[in-house]
Formats: C-alpha cells, structure tokens, sequence
C-alpha cells in the first residue's frame, strides 16, 4: 500500500481528495523543503483556517508528504491539543468571566505549554524526545500525560494549525458593539471579549515571530462554519464507542458554540489573506477554487 493509499484510509477520505491534494499541497510541501534546506534549521510553519475548513487534514497531509517524498522529518501540532484543562477553564470562569469554561478562543490555550513544547522539537537534539500533549474532545479534558505522543527528535518541519493562529488584536473601539447573541446577551459589559482580545494582544505575538511561513485555508464566509462544523461533530460521534459519559454536541449546541468562534473567525477571514505565504481560497464545499503566493508575510 502506497502512503497515499494508507493517508486516505486513515483518515476516512475519497480517491479524490488525493487528487486534489497533489494538486494544491505537493507544491507546498516542496517548496517548504526548498525553505528548510535554505535556513539550514528547523523551521516553523503555521495554518490557519476556519472551523472545518479542513486545516487539520492538510497539515497531517504535508507532514505524511515530507516524510514518504522526501525524507524529511515533520510533525503536525493542532493548537486544539493545548487547550487548558477543565479545572483550569473553570478557575477562569470564576475569577475572570464564565464564558472562558468553553474551549475555544484565546485565553483558553496553554501558550506556555505550546512554546515549551516547540522549544523541545526544534532544539536541533539528536538523542531524545519530546512529548506532545492530547486534548480528548470528547471528554472536554486535556489527556493525562501517559497518553501524550512521544516524538524523537530531530524535526526538520514543524507544523502547528489553529483556527485562531495568526489572529491578531482588535481596537478598543471594535470591541464595544456585540456581534451575536451570545456577546450581547452573556457578555454585557464586554469583559469576556476584552479579555480575549488582551490574550491575543500579549501572548500570541511570541508565537508568531517563530513561525518561518503562513498558510491560510480561506473560507468563502463565516455562514458555512455551522455547517462544516457540524459535520466534525458528526465524525467525532462515528467515531467513538457508546459510552454515556462522552460529549458530542447537538445541533443547537454547535450553533450556540460557533458565535464564541465568531468575531475572531471574521477577522482573520478579512485580514489575514493578504498577510500569509500561501493562500488558498475554499468554495462552499471546501474546494479549492484558487492560490496565491506571496514570499513576504506580515502576521504579528
């Protein structure tokens, strides 16, 4: 069995997403290898893209592509991994806003956990290994740390995808009007969102003057983020045993969940296209329609 073959099995995908793939990612992967063998180090790169948009499977994608094609070491981080944990989420719901019991925005990762773990794969080390932490969604947890995936190191390309990696702070004045239902009726007087937005403002600029290269999936507009995030939530239920004790959202839930994901998701669909390295804009279906590269970027 060929790697693509086994890619798509793994992942539960048609011939024709392989097609696709070679298309639009094989370049990319290229091109990344030309970057790395350039900087003579390990590089960074990061990917962003909407709620189901599609980010995780092309990063695991590049990274099954740099090792079969070309020998490179690679592995894929997604920041949903370091999310913190229930009790910590639920510490910051008490003494900074409730709404931060829910996963999702800024403010809710382990920033230090993320950069400590980078530290770890790209410091060039030959003889030992680095553990990358597992967030178990299902169970709204982090995983304890036996279940954690053990890389050996050395990494050529590291890849860290993230519906909010490249986001960057809004103004004062942007954040006074709500722009949904759960703003409006759950943060009144704004603290959850100024909190977020003050994440974003001191904490995530570190993490992008590491990244080497920007990739953007670009979703056509934030209406079919309910959809595709529904679909995830479809898999994610296929895909575990029954057990009472395991969380899959309803339908409601989801619609409620994605307004968290909202005014941020907005943004970086404004801002971002013309701030990464590569550039692919996404149909309703999550096709391709076109890419555009730029050798400069200005996230951070």
């Amino acid at each position: 069995m060929t790697w693509q073959n086994k890619f798509l099995q793994v992942h539960g995908l048609q011939e024709k997403y392989l097609q696709h793939a070679q298309t639009w990612f094989d370049p990319v992967a290229a091109s990344l290898v030309e970057f790395q063998a350039a900087a003579g180090a390990p590089i960074l790169v990061a990917v962003n893209g909407a709620q189901g948009s599609g980010k995780s499977t092309l990063a695991d994608y590049l990274v099954a592509s740099l090792s079969s094609s070309y020998n490179i070491s690679a592995v894929a981080l997604s920041l949903d991994d370091f999310y913190y944990t229930h009790a910590q989420r639920a510490h910051l719901a008490q003494t900074v806003h409730p709404l931060l019991l829910t996963r999702g925005v800024p403010g809710t990762h382990d920033l230090r956990l993320l950069n400590a773990t980078l530290d770890g794969l790209m410091d060039g080390s030959r003889y030992s290994t680095t553990n990358i932490p597992r967030f178990d969604k299902a169970r709204d947890d982090r995983r304890a740390e036996s279940d954690w995936d053990a890389v050996k190191r050395p990494i050529d390309i590291v890849i860290v995808e993230g519906w909010c990696v490249g986001a960057l702070a809004q103004s004062e004045q942007q954040l006074i009007a709500p722009i949904n239902a759960l703003e409006a009726e759950e943060d009144q007087d704004g603290r959850w969102r100024s909190h977020v937005n003050q994440v974003l403002a001191e904490q995530f600029p570190p993490l992008y003057r590491r990244v080497d290269q920007w990739l953007m999936l670009q979703a056509p507009s934030f209406d079919c983020v309910y959809r595709w995030r529904l679909e995830q939530e479809c898999k994610l239920a296929d895909g575990l045993a029954s057990n009472s004790n395991l969380k899959v959202m309803s339908d409601a839930e989801i619609a409620k969940f994605i307004q968290y994901y909202q005014r941020i998701t907005e943004q970086c669909l404004l801002e971002l296209p013309g701030r990464v390295n590569h550039l692919f804009r996404l149909g309703e279906e999550r096709e391709i329609l076109d890419y555009a590269y730029s050798g400069q970027c200005d996230v951070g």
